[in-house]
């Protein structure tokens, strides 16, 4: 779908998220009462959404309502439940998105079946063996993006090598970053060090045009001076899991030292506003989702409890993905590393 002539033209699955739809068709308005850059279509159970809108009392043309009588649960199989409801929001949604009818799909809905959706519907792009899923974690830097959080597992060297061009380009092109410096995930920053599938990735970086620094520790992810980290997606859900849990114990601490102590108390609320504009970075609200990179179409993964904010902010992800053009980008630049490198040796 070419860009220069004609309007981005975003869905969101109303129908995703453990609150949904009202946090969706309310995240989604508002997105699109703040920028007009776009159009705006929700895809869900039809009635549901326009009961939201009565009830919210939301401007919203219901011209752009699809409809999608069936929802595919949280708990639901992915694979099995994109066979089985065919007439599910995130089915059509990918549909729209496959037959060039929309440019990009966002979704707060079940993980699996978005992915599988996503994948299987509208394909990946030319070069890419594996999509891979990522996450912004702030560090002492700035922000350090992870890559595979978990769009697979068991990933082959090629792979790591895919995600690290387009956790690269993502960096790049959204973050602003000019060259950024790609780290494998490692047990040591030695270059023998590792598994078979480290070192091989190790091997193929090494060659390529990247601004590759080698292996990077775990540490390295919170303090290092590195913007792309490559990782199997097994291990990054674990390390990402892992880092959803600080906010909530350094919250934890907090109390217990203010409880303890009436002076710490007064201290503790002085400094309040401080410490929460100091954890806003942590906060996956102000990211909104994480995208698919490697799909034919701009996809969207959001948190199950995504708020309307979450769901707002997703959705102009979504449209900064399509005006810097992030697909030819990722598709052009892997033909490019890949006459360099020949990822299956």
């Amino acid at each position: 779908m070419q860009q220069s002539s004609e309007r981005c033209k975003i869905i969101v699955d109303a129908m995703g998220g453990d609150y949904a739809p009202e946090n969706a068709v309310i995240g989604a308005v508002e997105a699109a009462n703040e920028n007009s850059g776009f159009d705006l279509f929700l895809v869900g159970i039809e009635k549901d959404i326009t009961k939201v809108l009565k009830e919210k009392k939301l401007k919203f043309d219901t011209s752009r309502i699809i409809n999608a009588p069936e929802v595919i649960e949280m708990g639901d199989s992915p694979t099995d439940a994109i066979k089985k409801k065919p007439n599910a929001s995130i089915v059509i949604g990918s549909k729209y998105v496959k037959e060039k009818k929309a440019h990009a799909f966002v979704s707060a809905g079940n993980t699996g079946a978005m992915m599988a959706a996503s994948t299987l519907i509208m394909g990946r792009l030319k070069n890419v063996g594996r999509p891979t899923i990522g996450a912004e974690i702030p560090n002492v830097h700035g922000t350090c993006h992870l890559f595979d959080v978990g769009a697979g597992k068991d990933a082959k060297p090629v792979h790591l090598f895919e995600y690290a061009v387009m956790g690269s380009i993502y960096a790049k092109e959204l973050r602003n970053i000019p060259n950024p410096k790609v780290g494998i995930l490692s047990m040591g920053e030695e270059e023998s060090k590792g598994n078979e599938v480290t070192t091989a990735a190790f091997r193929l970086l090494k060659e390529s045009k990247l601004n590759f620094v080698g292996n990077v520790e775990g540490r390295d992810i919170l303090t290092g001076n590195v913007d792309v980290v490559v990782c199997d997606g097994f291990i990054g859900n674990i390390l990402l899991k892992f880092g959803e849990s600080v906010p909530k114990l350094l919250k934890h601490l907090l109390k217990q030292t203010a409880d303890k102590n009436l002076i710490d108390k007064i201290k503790i609320g002085l400094f309040k506003s401080t410490l929460k504009r100091a954890l806003k970075s942590l906060d996956y609200q102000e990211h909104g989702g994480v995208p698919l990179l490697g799909v034919n179409g701009i996809s969207i993964i959001g948190h199950g409890s995504s708020t309307p904010k979450a769901i707002k902010n997703m959705v102009f992800r979504a449209y900064d993905m399509y005006k810097k053009d992030l697909n030819n980008k990722i598709e052009n630049s892997l033909t490019d590393y890949l006459n360099i490198v020949d990822p299956n040796k």
